[in-house]
């Protein structure tokens, strides 16, 4: 089944979807945030659209892996996604978290090489950065 990562921020909340055989990330959308129950709801359409079984969510720590401010705000949209997965009948699925240091700073250096204008980079930084999270979530599980 497919992994859906998340790359969740205060303002928005960059998506992307794995291929069905969990090779590839490939971004899908950004959420414009308006409230946790709606933002919840549509992350769990997403989930289902996509038929996804695990939700990787990217972990923003600070470089020295301590928690920052950003951190318990993800910790309480993860709670938050759960309850509401629950209350959809959709307890099953796995939420995990990926430590997601430096992914915009990378996601800025892709977009930068691709020449996208600085306009352009700020409206896709945040799924480019959810392709990042579950690229690397992806590629760590083939390990085991």
């Amino acid at each position: 089944m497919k992994k859906i990562g998340l790359d969740v921020g205060d303002k928005t909340i960059g998506v992307a979807v794995s291929d069905a055989l969990n090779i590839t990330a490939q971004g899908i959308m950004t959420i414009e945030r308006i409230g946790i129950k709606k933002d919840t709801t549509k992350v769990v359409e997403l989930i289902q659209e996509h038929g996804c079984d695990t939700v990787v969510i990217g972990l923003p720590r600070k470089l020295d892996g301590t928690d920052s401010p950003q951190t318990e705000k993800v910790y309480e949209f993860k709670t938050k996604l759960e309850n509401k997965m629950r209350s959809m009948g959709l307890g099953d699925i796995k939420i995990e978290f990926y430590d997601e240091r430096l992914t915009t700073v990378m996601a800025e250096r892709v977009l930068i090489e691709a020449d996208l204008s600085r306009k352009k980079r700020k409206t896709v930084i945040d799924k480019q950065a959810a392709i990042l999270i579950l690229q690397g979530y992806l590629d760590s599980q083939k390990n085991f």
